[in-house]
């Protein structure tokens, strides 16, 4: 090997470092500067010390048990709540919990799945709780809610699922290609900058603004800092449920236990969904202990966008019930 080869190497190697250190630290002030506004405080709340990590959870009001779960989303965390839980603490006990990697809860490096989450909600409810609760939960997050009341015949009083998707979509598995997607957002330097380019506050705006809210005008500067910090807080270590997701590691189908329901089941979907008919008729067609309505001009954050309209539309399911 002549001079010249070994000299470029050599250039290749120190760029290369340089290019990588260079990450890191833009990597470390994106998760520094995301936490400076402290939205999401802690003083507040309480921890759950699951076998997995620690789970951030709040309590308040006195009643009958309600348990808030938010949407399964490096982004999410019980923040999603803040405007529809102060309408339910005067007659529930309210109950919200950031999802393990998610929020203020721990994010530790592992594979997520399905059953991981069955497993923290059906130990939250019966540590914690103490009691069957009423379920709500918002998109993806209903798939494992329903299988932990399939494994735990009444873990819950009542299901209601805030614009869930097709039934059909988790029964999907792993392929090359989202194998490939994982692995790479697991990756210690590039990785953390691809979930950092991911979750960039440009990109969690027009999540907003696309898919989130029908009238982008309601998002305040607030709800987009909440979100932002929340996929920063523990540095960014929400990449390993980001990685899980893309992976399709969360998908278990749900048809089965749908079909075996023992309790009430309402489905509540946002008109502005194109798909909206399409899922609603999905979810009714397998079970008679399903119920379903529509919500409109609302995307898929009812709870934070018009939280007043939400109240309503469960409130009227509950009295369609009880005819």
């Amino acid at each position: 090997m002549n001079k010249s080869m070994k000299k470029n190497i050599r250039h290749f190697f120190l760029l290369t470092a340089f290019a990588a250190g260079t990450i890191h630290l833009v990597n470390r002030f994106i998760d520094f500067t995301a936490s400076m506004k402290n939205i999401l405080k802690t003083e507040n709340g309480n921890f759950f010390d699951w076998k997995n990590g620690k789970i951030y959870y709040t309590r308040r009001g006195s009643g009958t048990p309600v348990l808030l779960i938010h949407d399964l989303s490096p982004l999410s965390s019980s923040y999603e709540w803040c405007r529809y839980a102060k309408k339910l603490e005067k007659q529930h006990t309210v109950y919200t919990i950031d999802l393990l990697g998610c929020g203020r809860s721990e994010k530790p490096y592992l594979t997520y799945t399905n059953y991981l989450y069955v497993q923290l909600i059906t130990d939250f409810v019966k540590e914690v709780i103490k009691d069957a609760p009423t379920a709500i939960a918002t998109g993806s997050s209903i798939s494992f809610v329903t299988l932990a009341e399939n494994m735990n015949n009444h873990l819950f009083h009542k299901i209601i699922a805030i614009n869930p998707p097709m039934p059909e979509k988790f029964n999907r598995t792993p392929s090359n290609s989202s194998t490939l997607k994982k692995a790479l957002l697991e990756v210690p330097i590039l990785g953390t900058f691809i979930y950092n380019v991911k979750t960039h506050e440009k990109n969690i705006q027009k999540l907003f603004y696309t898919e989130y809210f029908n009238k982008p005008q309601l998002a305040s500067s607030k709800m987009l800092d909440a979100y932002y910090e929340a996929s920063h807080m523990n540095g960014s270590h929400g990449k390993y449920l980001m990685a899980s997701i893309e992976g399709q590691y969360m998908d278990n189908c749900i048809l089965h236990a749908l079909k075996k329901l023992s309790i009430p089941f309402y489905v509540v979907e946002s008109r502005s969904n194109p798909d909206s008919v399409q899922i609603v008729t999905s979810y009714a067609k397998q079970s008679s202990m399903i119920e379903t309505a529509y919500i409109s001009n609302v995307k898929h954050l009812p709870q934070l966008e018009a939280p007043d309209k939400l109240a309503e539309v469960i409130r009227m399911l509950f009295e369609r019930e009880e005819k």
